[in-house]
C-alpha cells in the first residue's frame, strides 16, 4: 500500500517503547458524513490530494495511512486537574493516529477526539458532540488567524450517533475530530513517568522532545535544556493568548504540551471586554484559570514539570529556566502586542509604557478588545478618540508603523472579525435547526482573510540559558 504523493510518514513515537501507549481500536460508527476538511493544513503534510472517500476512510474509519502506525495509539499520562493530582488519566476518547513530516520538515501528529473508548475512558463513552467539534474548529481557526501557536482542526466527520450529555440539550449529534499538532507530549506525560519512577523512560522522552520536536541538542544536562525549552514555549503561548483576548478555560497539566501549542479546547471563550477576572468554564468557581491568571497557571504547571524532572535532575540545574519566566513572558507579550498593533518597537522602556497605556485604555473603556486592536492598527487614531486612550495616543509617535501594516483591504473595512459566544451559538443554531453549514463556512473564510491581513506572526526568540558550546 502506498500513500499520497508528498506524504512523508513517520512512526517516531513508537521508538519510545510500549510504556508510553496502548494500542487501541477505533469506534465503528454508524455513519460518516464529512463536514469539514482543512485542505490548507492537509497541504502542509501532503494529504490535500485525498478524495473525499479516501479522507473518510482515513479520518472516519481510521484505515491506516501507509507508512505510519498500523493501529492507533492511546497515550498514557497523569496530570493535575485544578491542582489536584489525578493518576487515572490518559487518552480516554482520542488517540494518536499518525505521524508525518510537514513541509518544513517538522514532525507532526494527527490526533483524534471522539474516536471511541480506550483503556483510559473510565466512565466516558469515548465520543464527541458535533457542537464540540464545531466549537473546536472555530477556536483553532480564530487563534491561528490571531497569531497563536495552536493545534489545527484537520477534519470533522459526523458519525450518526445520539449522545446524552448533562451540560447541553440531549440527545445531541455526534462527530469525530482529527487535529494536526506538533506534539501530544504533555507535562502530564512526564508526571506519570516520575510517579512510576521510570527514570530511563524520562530520559528517552526528554531526548525525543529535544531532538525530534525542538531540533535542539540535549547538551550535557538534557533536563535543564528541556526546562529551558518548556519555559520559553509556555511564555510565548501565554503572551499569544493574552494578545488574542483568549481564555482557554482548563489549564491542567494534561492539557499543556511540551512544545507550547494551544490545544484540548473545551469551554474556551474570547473576552467580551478586557477583564482579568473573566472565566470560560462554568465549573471554574474560584477563577483559577481566569484570563488574568493564565500566566500564573502555566508557571505553576512548569513547577510541576520541574518537580517531575527532579527524579533525574538536581533542583539547581532546573532553577535557572524557572527564574527566566518573568523576563521571557514580558518579551513575548511585547512582540505579540506590537504585531497586533502593526507597530515597530520604539525601545524596551518605550514599548512597556505604550502597552501599559493600551491595556489601561482597554480596561477603563470597556471596549470590545478586537475593536481596539483594529481601531489603533498601524498607529491610527479613531475619531473621536476614547478619552481612556489619551495616554496611549500620546505615546504613539515613538512607534513607527510596520511597513504594510494597513495594506490589506481588511483594515479599511467596517470593523474586526470577532468570536463572542453569541456568534458561536448562532453558527451552531444554523446547523442544529436547519443543518445549514453555510454560515460556518462563511465565518471560516472571513477569519482566514483576517489572518492574511495580520500577516506572519512574530517568532519570539529567547536567549538560551546554555551556550552553544555546552549544547553540542
Amino acid at each position: 500500500m502506498t500513500g499520497p504523493a508528498g506524504f512523508r510518514p513517520r512512526t517516531d513515537f513508537c521508538d519510545l517503547g510500549p510504556e508510553f501507549h496502548d494500542v487501541v481500536e477505533p469506534a465503528d460508527f454508524p455513519a460518516h458524513i464529512l463536514r469539514y476538511r482543512n485542505d490548507r493544513a492537509a497541504r502542509d503534510v501532503g494529504l490535500d490530494g485525498l478524495t473525499d472517500a479516501a479522507w473518510i476512510a482515513h479520518f472516519g474509519r481510521f484505515e491506516p495511512l501507509a507508512g505510519s502506525f498500523p493501529r492507533p495509539l492511546a497515550l498514557r499520562y497523569h496530570g493535575h486537574q485544578f491542582r489536584t493530582y489525578n493518576p487515572d488519566l490518559g487518552d480516554g476518547r482520542g488517540f494518536l493516529f499518525a505521524q508525518m513530516d510537514d513541509a518544513d520538515g517538522r514532525l507532526m501528529d494527527l490526533g483524534t477526539k471522539g474516536s471511541g473508548k480506550t483503556p483510559w475512558s473510565r466512565f466516558g463513552d469515548g465520543r464527541l458532540t458535533l457542537k464540540g467539534g464545531v466549537r473546536e474548529i472555530l477556536a483553532t481557526e480564530m487563534l491561528e488567524a490571531l497569531g497563536v501557536n495552536t493545534s489545527r482542526s484537520f477534519s470533522l466527520i459526523e458519525t450518526g450517533e445520539a449522545l446524552e450529555r448533562n451540560d447541553e440539550p440531549s440527545p445531541t449529534r455526534s462527530a469525530v475530530l482529527v487535529r494536526l499538532s506538533h506534539s501530544h507530549v504533555r507535562y502530564g506525560t512526564f508526571q506519570r513517568l516520575a510517579a512510576l519512577e521510570l527514570r530511563d523512560e524520562i530520559g528517552r522522552l526528554t531526548h525525543y522532545v529535544l531532538e525530534r520536536l525542538c531540533n535542539r541538542a540535549p547538551g550535557p544536562d538534557p533536563y535543564a535544556t528541556l526546562m529551558d525549552e518548556a519555559v520559553g514555549n509556555a511564555a510565548r503561548l501565554v503572551a499569544q493568548w493574552h494578545a488574542a483576548g483568549f481564555v482557554h478555560g482548563v489549564l491542567n497539566t494534561d492539557n499543556i504540551n511540551i512544545t507550547g501549542e494551544s490545544f484540548d479546547y473545551g469551554p474556551w471563550r474570547f473576552l467580551p471586554q478586557w477583564d482579568m477576572g473573566f472565566t470560560a468554564a462554568y465549573f471554574d468557581h474560584f477563577g483559577l484559570y481566569a484570563f488574568g491568571r493564565q500566566a500564573e497557571a502555566l508557571q505553576w504547571n512548569l513547577f510541576q514539570l520541574a518537580q517531575a524532572l527532579r527524579l533525574v535532575a538536581p533542583a539547581e540545574s532546573l532553577i535557572p529556566a524557572l527564574k527566566a519566566w518573568p523576563a521571557r513572558l514580558a518579551r513575548a507579550w511585547t512582540a505579540q502586542a506590537l504585531w497586533r498593533l502593526g507597530l515597530a518597537s520604539g525601545g524596551e522602556a518605550e514599548d512597556e509604557a505604550l502597552l501599559r497605556a493600551f491595556e489601561a485604555g482597554l480596561t477603563e473603556s470597556g471596549i470590545q478588545p478586537d475593536s481596539a486592536w483594529f481601531a489603533f492598527r498601524g498607529g491610527r487614531l479613531p475619531d473621536p478618540l476614547p478619552p481612556e486612550f489619551a495616554s496611549f495616543a500620546a505615546l504613539l509617535p515613538g512607534h513607527a508603523p510596520v511597513a504594510g501594516a494597513l495594506d490589506h483591504p481588511y483594515w479599511a473595512g467596517p470593523g474586526p472579525e470577532t468570536m463572542p459566544v453569541e456568534t458561536v451559538e448562532a453558527l451552531w443554531s444554523a446547523i442544529a435547526d436547519a443543518d445549514d453549514w453555510r454560515p460556518l463556512e462563511a465565518k471560516i473564510a472571513a477569519i482566514r482573510r483576517m489572518g492574511e491581513a495580520h500577516g506572519v506572526p512574530p517568532r519570539t526568540e529567547f536567549e538560551p540559558l546554555f551556550s552553544a558550546a555546552t549544547d553540542s
